[in-house]
């Protein structure tokens, strides 16, 4: 008799892994907001420390060209779309109702879906927007059927001390004391204890590390309530190292659930540092591009951390571009990477397959044209080494990464020539856009 219930207790638990390898795999995707490639101690930074973060990339994949757009919106429509800014950006602060997002998509699979972190997608303050029953609803539209949200509705107002959030339809009430990260952190992992037995996904575009510069629970300051919202440069530091300690939160948060096996997890950040952050480096000093073209604008961090399938830790020193989310993401859940879908999946690479590595990255960018000055808008084509704008501008990217020194036509060699006309070609491909200011684009950065 003991001898027959130790065969079925052993049927029970062969099947039940039988059922978790069968399972789509969990993902979850956070994105930093304003946090370039040079913040991860891993990739140089002496000012950070970043030590989980840093630990994920040396047993996962990190990888060394992921290039966002160069600011928040444009950045977020073109990584839940799957397509260029150019085919479906209508306006900052706002993501076309007629698209579908890898929310969407999942949802349809049958996993369950969440967001948390900043939306900033309503079009609130853009002739874009709606009744506020129907922004309330925006997330379930683009597939997520939970939410916990700031820049969400009527704008943007306290997001760290004391946040203004919403969840669910309802503004949060109570955060006095809270801290906003925290919240919508603790709220993501409270939606994957409740769908542990089923696929999930949680996007979490991130509130940190986006200015003001604030105290965070870990600085001495945050003991005052009168200093928490008494910004300071400073504080930059605190922000990025309190990144790493959610990071490290929602990852232990998923050992837990013993769902570590069964789930991606990605770390990226929009676009690069706010422009008056100088971060000291292995290599000297870098001062942050935020919403310019150059690296400092568009040169991100990207880990993937997956241990039954990543089983030693590599650097990916290929091109990755934030329309190659959608399509990697659908083929991890294994549906069909929609056909209008710009970007190439990675899929391979996360699964220890043979991965094709991407020629080039296209960057089309007219978010808030700033007077005359042509690092706001644009195009450009570039691989790893080489960089070409619409307006002619060819750099050696690998050489003069602040693109101080464009290469005239006389000074490029044969195969240099041939390489500018290859990225000519790919930029000709794309309809003719007049980069003019629309009525819908702030008058600054936010």
């Amino acid at each position: 008799m003991k001898i027959i219930k130790l065969l079925f207790l052993f049927g029970l638990l062969v099947s039940a892994k039988t059922v978790a390898q069968d399972r789509p795999p969990n993902i979850v995707l956070l994105m930093a907001d304003d946090m370039g490639y040079e913040c991860l101690s891993a990739n140089g930074s002496i000012s950070y420390n970043t030590p989980f973060l840093d630990k994920l990339g040396k047993e996962g994949i990190r990888f060394n060209y992921a290039i966002s757009q160069p600011l928040c919106t444009p950045t977020r429509v073109k990584i839940m779309t799957g397509r260029s800014n150019f085919k479906n950006y209508k306006s900052f602060g706002y993501l076309d109702v007629n698209e579908k997002t890898f929310g969407n998509l999942l949802q349809d699979a049958g996993y369950a879906t969440c967001v948390v972190g900043k939306w900033q997608l309503n079009g609130y303050d853009s002739k874009f927007a709606t009744s506020k029953k129907d922004m309330l609803e925006r997330p379930q539209h683009f597939g997520f059927e939970e939410y916990c949200l700031w820049n969400f509705i009527g704008g943007s107002r306290d997001r760290y001390a004391n946040p203004n959030l919403y969840q669910n339809g309802k503004q949060l009430q109570g955060l006095e004391d809270a801290y906003g990260p925290d919240v919508v952190s603790d709220y993501a992992i409270d939606f994957m204890k409740r769908n542990k037995e089923k696929p999930f996904l949680v996007y979490y575009p991130m509130i940190l590390t986006h200015n003001p510069f604030l105290p965070t629970p870990d600085s001495k300051e945050w003991e005052d309530k009168n200093l928490r919202q008494k910004g300071d440069k400073r504080f930059f530091k605190d922000m990025v190292e309190y990144t790493d300690k959610i990071s490290m939160k929602l990852v232990n948060a998923i050992d837990e659930l013993g769902l570590s096996d069964n789930t991606i997890f990605i770390f990226t950040a929009d676009n690069g540092t706010y422009g008056t952050i100088n971060t000291q480096t292995v290599n000297g000093s870098f001062l942050g591009g935020k919403g310019t073209m150059p690296d400092a604008g568009t040169h991100v961090p990207m880990v993937v951390y997956n241990p039954s399938k990543i089983k030693e830790g590599f650097d990916y020193n290929e091109l990755f571009e934030f329309n190659d989310f959608l399509p990697t993401i659908a083929e991890a859940a294994g549906i069909p990477i929609p056909e209008y879908a710009d970007g190439k999946s990675i899929y391979p690479l996360l699964s220890n397959e043979k991965q094709a590595s991407r020629e080039t990255v296209f960057i089309h960018y007219d978010p808030l044209k700033r007077g005359k000055d042509n690092a706001w808008y644009g195009r450009f084509v570039r691989n790893k080494t080489y960089k070409l704008y619409s307006d002619n501008r060819f750099y050696n990217v690998s050489k003069d990464s602040e693109e101080k020194n464009p290469i005239p036509d006389s000074k490029l060699t044969e195969k240099e020539l041939f390489l500018k006309e290859q990225f000519q070609a790919e930029l000709n491909m794309a309809p003719q856009h007049s980069f003019k200011q629309s009525d819908n684009y702030p008058k600054k950065i936010k």
